[in-house]
């Protein structure tokens, strides 16, 4: 019952109610999986890192956790697959590892071959992520495969994907766009997630963003690509891909 519970907070947006369900509970074996992701969606890594039974769910958990030794440890045995192959390209962007971008591009291609969209789109963003700081157009070229996915689908923007796009089109020079698109981010991350830390440092709000993320147990190399990003007033707008209203 607990469970169910959870997981109709979880979608009617409650989030207190939610978080006292979640940190009330201790999952039976059988559980355990779906509470983990539960858990992670809540910014709750720790408790999905510990529950997670699924290699890849407790990966990314202890990824949120900079734990990336371990993410490591469990991924690289793991046949080769789209979500195994962006797992790692994480891991060595928050090493700082030359290959990231390429570990990502890799990751993008399979998830093409497979028809894995979730999977594309968040490639897509990692990418348009390494790709900021010394090549912010290609990073829109590269986010605006994902924003095409959610068209495609007739799918709202993933809030990470709209969170990483404030911050290149702020770095383009488009300040009114990248704050529009900031505040969408906002509005549809979930509490404690990357995606809200993303946005509202991209809105000028640092303070609130690492108040976010340490919330959400979330390691500050996420958010270190983007600490000198956050829009500035007056710059001047210069062409870049519009954000659809679906988005």
């Amino acid at each position: 019952m607990t469970l169910a519970a959870l997981q109709a907070a979880v979608n009617a947006g409650d989030d207190s109610a939610a978080l006292a369900l979640l940190l009330g509970v201790q999952p039976a074996s059988d559980a355990a999986q779906a509470y983990a992701a539960l858990a992670l969606h809540l910014g709750r890594p720790a408790l999905a890192a510990q529950w997670a039974t699924d290699p890849l769910t407790r990966a990314a958990a202890l990824l949120r956790l900079g734990r990336t030794q371990e993410a490591r440890q469990i991924l690289t045995p793991l046949p080769d697959s789209p979500r195994v192959a962006l797992l790692l390209a994480r891991v060595l962007a928050l090493e700082d590892e030359p290959g990231a971008a390429a570990q990502a591009t890799h990751a993008r291609a399979l998830a093409r071959t497979e028809g894995d969209a979730a999977a594309l789109t968040a490639a897509a963003t990692l990418l348009g992520e390494l790709l900021l700081p010394t090549d912010p157009r290609a990073a829109l070229r590269a986010l605006a495969e994902g924003l095409k996915v959610a068209e495609m689908a007739g799918e709202a923007a993933d809030a990470q994907l709209l969170a990483v796009l404030s911050h290149v089109q702020a770095a383009v020079g488009g300040a009114d766009k990248a704050r529009r698109t900031a505040e969408k981010a906002l509005a549809r991350a979930a509490p404690r997630s990357p995606a809200r830390a993303l946005a509202l440092l991209a809105l000028g709000q640092a303070e609130q963003a690492n108040a976010e993320a340490s919330a959400g147990e979330l390691d500050r190399r996420w958010l270190k690509p983007f600490g000198a990003l956050t829009p500035a007033p007056g710059l001047t707008a210069l062409p870049h891909p519009a954000v659809p209203d679906r988005e």
